[in-house]
């Protein structure tokens, strides 16, 4: 732990004094440069004379994020820089107490980008992408599921698929892989709930798809308010119709109970569960849970493998899904400038290097057929039974 402490206060040392600065000690000659756009969070690090601001034994897993993604971006452009290739990456701390996101990004009008990678909330993005169409800069954010508003910007890529994209690639999963089974959707009452499955009926409706009975459960739900909607002789395919995590574990919970009696169902939960990994407890054994996302890594290949050994030997941890991500964004987008230059604003639904996951970055069209942005529409569908989780071909 303590080796971990040490490691994360000298990378965010090292990024205070490198901040819109390259993160590149020699820069070399007409290099393409990357902006990062990140929650560092610096000045909740730092006081006014540059001491950490943590206790000895502690380390706020807020800042880790950023951090992670700043720390496999670095990597990634060590390896661009083994290969000789002219890389600058151009760092920004979104969230810095006395500089607003867009007043640091006018300062670098003497040091013009060629794209931004960025991981932010959704008002952040809004001005990010204004400035990115403003100066006819990609803006390519990696965290967001949805488009923060914003129409008529040809220069964003959304790489973490919207929740609509979401909710109709499950949908269209449980028709193709179940289509004679019925299907409930259980779920709490609530704004963003009316709006999934406002996703569902449309979808349905406009594909002719058979109609999902819908169940409003109360918080403290019961065993017998599920199982009076569950068939005792046809499998019931169940769906978690919300994002609340602890409403969806609960329902799995009861649901695998039953399982041992006289019912048999399965479950589908929405992206927010790939960040539950109580699935593989034995009070969920015997029941199949099934989620989609759009970020998988088996971290079976070379790179993923060489930024697992990094981490476990200098940080002692295992990498985040982020660091991974801080690694496949920068490679691929530095590639695809290198190799297009200025013409990368033709190039953004690119498959051409590509390295943890396939991409399917796709035009989103608003009615009257203008280009909103572009979106990854590629869905990886995960399945945990009994207590593994797995890929589902």
């Amino acid at each position: 732990m303590k080796g971990i402490r040490i490691f994360w206060m000298l990378l965010l040392t090292s990024i205070l004094f490198t901040q819109v600065l390259t993160a590149q000690k020699n820069a070399p000659k007409n290099p393409v440069r990357i902006g990062l756009l990140l929650p560092l969070l610096l000045d909740s690090a730092f006081d006014q004379k540059n001491n950490i601001k943590f206790p000895p034994k502690s380390f706020p897993k807020y800042l880790l994020p950023g951090l992670e993604f700043y720390e496999g971006a670095m990597l990634a452009l060590d390896s661009l820089n083994k290969n000789k290739m002219p890389v600058q990456l151009v760092v920004i701390d979104t969230r810095a107490a006395n500089h607003s996101i867009q007043t640091q990004l006018e300062k670098l009008d003497h040091l013009p980008l060629d794209i931004i990678l960025t991981h932010c909330n959704a008002a952040e993005l809004r001005i990010i992408a204004t400035y990115g169409l403003k100066k006819n800069i990609p803006v390519i954010n990696v965290n967001l599921p949805n488009d923060a508003g914003i129409i008529e910007n040809p220069f964003l890529v959304l790489l973490n698929s919207t929740l609509r994209t979401q909710c109709i690639s499950l949908a269209d999963y449980i028709h193709s892989k179940y289509a004679k089974q019925q299907v409930v959707v259980f779920r709490k009452k609530g704004a963003l709930e009316d709006r999934i499955r406002s996703y569902w009926e449309e979808n349905n409706l406009t594909k002719k798809n058979p109609k999902w009975t819908y169940v409003d459960l109360p918080d403290s739900f019961s065993v017998n308010q599920i199982s009076a909607k569950l068939d005792t002789i046809k499998p019931t395919i169940c769906i978690a119709g919300t994002l609340d995590e602890n409403f969806g574990k609960r329902l799995a919970s009861q649901l695998a109970m039953l399982n041992k009696q006289r019912y048999k169902t399965s479950l589908v939960g929405l992206p927010t569960w790939g960040d539950i990994k109580d699935f593989s407890k034995l009070e969920y054994r015997g029941l199949d849970i099934t989620y989609c996302t759009p970020y998988y890594n088996s971290r079976t290949d070379s790179v993923s493998q060489q930024v697992q050994r990094f981490f476990s030997t200098t940080l002692y941890a295992r990498p985040s899904d982020m660091a991974l991500r801080g690694y496949e964004s920068v490679w691929k987008y530095a590639n695809l400038l290198l190799k297009y230059k200025d013409n990368i604003a033709t190039q953004l639904a690119s498959r051409e290097f590509e390295l943890f996951r396939e991409l399917q970055i796709q035009p989103v069209f608003g009615k009257e057929k203008q280009l909103h942005y572009f979106e990854n529409k590629k869905l990886y569908f995960l399945k945990w039974q009994d207590g593994i989780l797995k890929l589902i071909p």
